[in-house]
């Protein structure tokens, strides 16, 4: 692949409704949209997951686009890329700075498989052809709005509910919603809101029947998890301490989590994703796909990344319509029996609404090898 442009452009969604973890409320996503093009006409999308405040990892949207322009870009004009794996190595340099480094990454994996004309869940190794779909539910303002956001997800066909917990909002939350659906496939998710101090606590979270519970301690921790894990009935999924397959595989050893939730721009991009599905598929660990309240682009790439087999638990990738009054993205995606059809066009097998891009970017700037 020869790049001829990369166009980076700012733009801000306003969200249907208010998002609510224990972290904080999100009402609005900006976002950095990635479009990377060849000399032979194709153009590769890409979008960086990072919110404006660093209170899920330490990036920012400000210090993506930072890292990108000054950084990252100009390490990919060093020279052509064979192979979308080799953009992992040549970002090795640059540490950390996932979001932004799986930005320019998923772009060129797109752009990858339009130009070998294949969608891009072949170009993974995806088979699926249709995805299964589970709801990621925020804290609300009362215990009868959380009951009634469920219901009405039951009734869209969500095959999977996850609610956020926190300390005060918790076991008396998880009762009630199995009183009202005691047959429900139901998970919970702590972000990072729970101590050691709390382990006792926790072990009440196995009268609910749950999937698991998700990341309850640290987000950079391993080792507490693992003295957790030994204690719960109920399996542990980690998220935000898993950045690598190496994470993985030290998590998984130590036995600090049974489950792993993949976020692509979490881990880098979809080269380490896979190879973090690939461990886990062999050593019988499931993986499922997390969102962060992605456009219909890195909507996309989630999809794709879904259709590989370990992939068996329902994701977080919801519809457009779940977030968005409309996306940037055609077709839209919608929802059908419980799940997600699988694109079939190449590359992510929609196509951005460049009209709408332009009316919702907030700045924008094109770099070539003369610029860098």
């Amino acid at each position: 692949m020869e790049i001829n442009n990369i166009i980076l452009r700012h733009i801000k969604m306003d969200l249907l409704h208010p998002f609510t973890t224990s972290v904080g409320t999100e009402k609005d996503k900006e976002i950095i949209i990635v479009e990377i093009q060849s000399v032979n006409g194709e153009s590769g999308w890409g979008e960086s997951v990072s919110i404006t405040d660093p209170i899920y990892n330490e990036e920012t949207i400000t210090t993506n686009w930072h890292i990108i322009s000054d950084f990252l870009i100009p390490l990919l004009f060093k020279e052509n890329i064979s192979h979308p794996v080799k953009v992992t190595e040549r970002f090795k340099k640059i540490r950390g700075n996932f979001n932004a480094k799986a930005a320019l990454e998923c772009a060129i994996w797109d752009l990858y498989a339009k130009e070998q004309k294949v969608p891009l869940a072949k170009a993974l190794g995806g088979k699926k052809k249709h995805i299964d779909v589970g709801i990621s539910v925020g804290i609300q303002a009362s215990v009868s709005e959380m009951l009634d956001q469920i219901k009405l997800s039951l009734n869209q066909g969500y095959q999977r509910v996850k609610i956020k917990i926190k300390p005060k909002w918790d076991v008396n939350i998880l009762a009630a919603v199995r009183e009202a659906f005691p047959d429900i496939e139901l998970m919970a998710d702590a972000n990072c809101a729970y101590t050691l101090k709390d382990i006792d606590h926790l072990k009440k979270l196995d009268d609910f029947n749950l999937m698991m519970i998700e990341q309850p301690f640290a987000h950079d921790d391993i080792v507490d998890h693992a003295r957790l894990q030994e204690q719960l009935q109920t399996p542990i999924c980690l998220d935000e301490s898993i950045h690598s397959a190496e994470d993985a595989r030290k998590a998984v050893e130590l036995g600090s989590c049974r489950i792993i939730n993949l976020k692509i721009g979490r881990v880098g991009g979809l080269t380490e994703s896979k190879k973090i599905h690939d461990f886990c598929k062999s050593r019988n660990i499931p993986v499922w796909c997390g969102g962060m309240l992605e456009s219909g682009i890195g909507r996309a790439h989630n999809i794709a990344l879904t259709t590989l087999e370990n992939f068996i638990l329902p994701g977080d990738t919801a519809p457009s319509s779940h977030y968005w009054e409309e996306d940037i993205i055609e077709p839209s995606f919608e929802m059908k029996e419980g799940g997600i059809p699988v694109p079939d066009g190449f590359g992510i097998g929609v196509q951005p609404k460049r009209k709408l891009l332009e009316q919702l970017t907030l700045k924008s700037k094109v770099f070539s090898k003369a610029s860098i």
